[in-house]
């Protein structure tokens, strides 16, 4: 397998020579399909559909019968699969594939997903989406009773605990391995006669099934379905394993029957607009946050303008509710990369220009309202709402779609500390003043809640995971409990 030299070295992330650092990202999307005779041209297909949720690295792993089949590549699908050489190296008729997003350290191929391992068993390949939340206390445990772990990610554990497991058929040696791990994960397995899917007791990430000429498929989104032509079955459910092979499909249970808690931000950020979750339209429920926010937080103003791209669909629902015109009044420019080096201070306050430009003829002299999905940081608003007024934006008055951001997020995205996080730090007012709009307003809880077609919100049972707003972790979070600076650091390395 060839790419670039890998390093052992992790290094933290430099926030400040990021363009996206202001907002969330997720750090992958899965896809597998068993029984296609191009399945490795489907799978990549599928990866296409998903990049979204992750563009740092892909990585596919295929099954001819007799051989495991493995490319994992840097960049983005489009860059590293698109060669029909590498999709023929991928022979067989199963395959699976991952996109990975990394939260610290460099990017390097060790860390590229899917994972393989040869077991006793014979080859098993592992994609995952999510993050293990004691997955450090228990890599420290292997890897005193010997194990050599070949990467910095929380999938290797997966790997070993399956290795380690006595258990026969294979079946139970997985849920084995899974019944040992907490945190949010949504996996999608090879091994040589099946495919293999789970996802968590809570249902935190998303995994779906899919049909395409009779062949069962296991993705992420729905989107990915559609890209290929693939007919949508199913939600995989929260604490089930569901096993594909050449007789067909089975499901078992690996955890006790509860509500699923899917997370809120799928819906608020991460999906695609397209992608249909939990039975949710994403792009529906998009516009319902902002027709909820414009009737909690109307404002006279003359215009509304969405923070692209996300914040377009709120942006909407607030404009139809409010009867304010909607405008484009924020241009942005997509080919814009996440690792452009911006050497200097001068040239770094630049950047938010490079991804995002005014446009005048919609902004000038009048009163806006800016709609965007959510608020980290804070510094990209304060650099958009300054773009405004130099466009010549009469009053601008900033307006949120989610709840405030209050606490980190341990299950597979990408948040600053508390202490980095606006909403945490400051109040409202402070907030306002910071980011230098006229007003600033949040959707509420109930709010979100109301928007996603629930009365409100359950505090015995919330129908979310929602903890980034309210603080309520559903799951135990083991290796912050024990944590260190360093084991921070590598717990936010999630997949």
């Amino acid at each position: 397998m060839s790419g670039r030299s890998e390093t052992w070295q992790i290094e933290p992330q430099k926030v400040d020579l990021d363009l996206d650092g202001d907002t969330l990202h997720e750090e992958c999307g899965v896809f597998g399909i068993h029984g296609h005779p191009d399945a490795a041209a489907i799978t990549a297909l599928g990866l296409h559909a998903l990049q979204h949720r992750g563009q740092e690295a892909a990585g596919i792993v295929s099954f001819d019968g007799h051989v495991f089949h493995l490319e994992r590549k840097l960049g983005l699908v489009g860059d590293g699969f698109s060669d029909r050489a590498v999709i023929e190296r991928l022979e067989g008729t199963s395959a699976i594939g991952h996109v990975r997003y990394s939260t610290t350290g460099e990017t390097i191929l060790r860390n590229v997903q899917p994972l393989f391992a040869e077991l006793d068993s014979g080859g098993f390949a592992v994609a995952h989406n999510g993050n293990l939340t004691n997955g450090l206390t228990l890599r420290r445990n292997l890897i005193r009773d010997g194990a050599i772990c070949q990467s910095t990610t929380d999938t290797e554990v997966i790997v070993h605990l399956v290795a380690r497991s006595r258990r026969h058929p294979f079946i139970d040696r997985f849920v084995e391995a899974i019944q040992q791990i907490e945190g949010a994960y949504s996996l999608v397995a090879l091994t040589n006669k099946k495919l293999i899917g789970a996802r968590d007791p809570f249902g935190i990430r998303p995994l779906v099934i899919g049909e395409l000429d009779g062949r069962y498929i296991l993705t992420s989104e729905t989107c990915a379905l559609d890209i290929i032509g693939a007919r949508f079955v199913r939600d995989v459910e929260n604490g089930e394993i569901v096993v594909i092979s050449d007789e067909g499909i089975e499901s078992f249970r690996f955890a006790p029957e509860q509500p699923a808690r899917p997370c809120i931000f799928e819906y608020i950020y991460f999906a695609r607009p397209d992608s249909v979750v939990n039975g949710r339209n994403v792009y529906l429920a998009r516009k319902n946050m902002g027709r909820e926010l414009a009737m909690e937080s109307p404002v006279e103003a003359d215009v509304v303008i969405p923070v692209p791209d996300s914040g377009v669909p709120a942006a909407l629902g607030f404009a139809q509710t409010s009867g304010l015109p909607y405008e484009l009044g924020i241009i942005r420019n997509h080919y814009v990369g996440r690792t452009f080096i911006q050497p200097t201070q001068s040239v770094r306050e630049l950047g938010v220009r490079m991804k995002h430009s005014a446009n005048r003829a919609a902004i000038e002299g009048k009163r806006i309202v800016l709609v965007d999905d959510s608020l980290v940081r804070g510094t990209t608003s304060v650099k958009i709402v300054r773009m405004m007024r130099e466009a010549g934006a009469k009053e601008v008055h900033f307006r949120i779609a989610s709840p405030p951001i209050t606490h980190p997020d341990f299950y597979g995205i990408d948040t600053p500390e508390k202490e980095k996080l606006l909403a945490a730090t400051h109040d409202l007012e402070q907030m306002r003043a910071y980011i230098g709009a006229d007003t600033l307003a949040f959707l509420s809880i109930e709010g979100i809640y109301r928007a996603m077609g629930e009365k409100g919100r359950n505090p015995q049972q919330p129908q979310f995971t929602d903890h980034c707003f309210t603080g309520d972790y559903p799951t135990p979070l083991t290796d912050l409990a024990v944590a260190t600076p360093r084991r921070i650091s590598l717990l936010a390395e999630a997949d």
